[in-house]
């Protein structure tokens, strides 16, 4: 059980992991999560308002095996996101129109823009991940792929954008225990598909594609955060705070004065309906 104060840079990776060699998945109690979640969700809040108005503007890279909880996080960060300034993309198989074109256009179409905070779950990753493994790719183009998507993060980077990756670790063991689950569960059961089945029997292969990956495309101005998830509440709320301090380190998050304008005709109505 770990309830010490977590650090966002306590989960960037230097060099290349070995997802194999993690041993420690660290728990926190329930007690404990629902009040620190509930602090965090306001700390969103705030930066969310704190980019409003402004050229601010984020994105963040949700990755992770099958069950992982990227969808729990996205979910609670919908809870506390104003949804006007706030969006999800949730990444499938490219469309005959969009395999059509480079594989980076159907992201840069869907950057955010100013004051927003745009999350994807899954990304441009799946390039060096789902088609390098599956073979939809040629090795060249996705071993080319390493470096394109260095330069597309260091472009939105440069631009302005705050970026927040997160790799969601699990063991192979518990995923297998969240499989039983959504098929012992009637509520669940629709988060499941042959293609978690059989990307399963392709563990190996993923690993090793996700080692490569993190240590090819985790650079200083966009790190990647690999995650511990084996137990979720531990994993939202280390997920949350690597999202705090990518997108809202040096921003003011104090509320904002009352305009001028605003202050003397509210002064002007209240005065009246005494």
């Amino acid at each position: 059980m770990r309830n010490a104060p977590m650090k966002a840079e306590d989960f960037v990776i230097v060099g290349r992991p070995r997802l194999a060699a993690i041993t420690e998945h660290p728990r926190v109690e329930l007690r404990d999560y629902e009040p620190r979640l509930r602090a965090m969700q306001s700390t969103i809040q705030m930066i969310q308002q704190a980019f409003l108005g402004t050229q601010e503007r984020a994105v963040v890279v949700l990755e992770g095996w099958d069950t992982a909880g990227k969808g729990g996080i996205v979910r609670r960060l919908g809870w506390a996101l104003d949804p006007r300034s706030f969006r999800v993309y949730s990444i499938s198989a490219p469309s005959p129109q969009e395999k059509g074109r480079h594989y980076l256009q159907r992201f840069w179409e869907k950057l955010p823009g100013s004051g927003q905070i745009v999350v994807f779950d899954r990304s441009w990753y799946g390039r060096v991940l789902v088609e390098r493994v599956e073979a939809l790719t040629s090795k060249p183009d996705w071993e080319r792929g390493y470096e394109e998507i260095n330069q597309f993060e260091q472009m939105m980077v440069a631009d302005g954008v705050r970026l927040a990756k997160c790799f969601l670790h699990i063991t192979s063991a518990e995923q297998v225990r969240r499989f039983r689950d959504r098929v012992n569960n009637p509520l669940k059961r629709w988060k499941l598909s042959y293609e978690d089945f059989r990307n399963r029997s392709r563990w190996p292969d993923y690993e090793v594609a996700i080692e490569d990956m993190i240590e090819r495309t985790s650079t200083k101005d966009a790190p990647w955060h690999l995650v511990p998830t084996n137990d979720k509440p531990y994993g939202r709320l280390a997920v949350f705070t690597i999202l705090i301090h990518r997108l809202g380190s040096g921003l003011s998050l104090e509320p904002r004065p009352l305009d001028h304008k605003v202050a003397k005709l509210a002064r002007r109505l209240f005065d009246s309906s005494d």
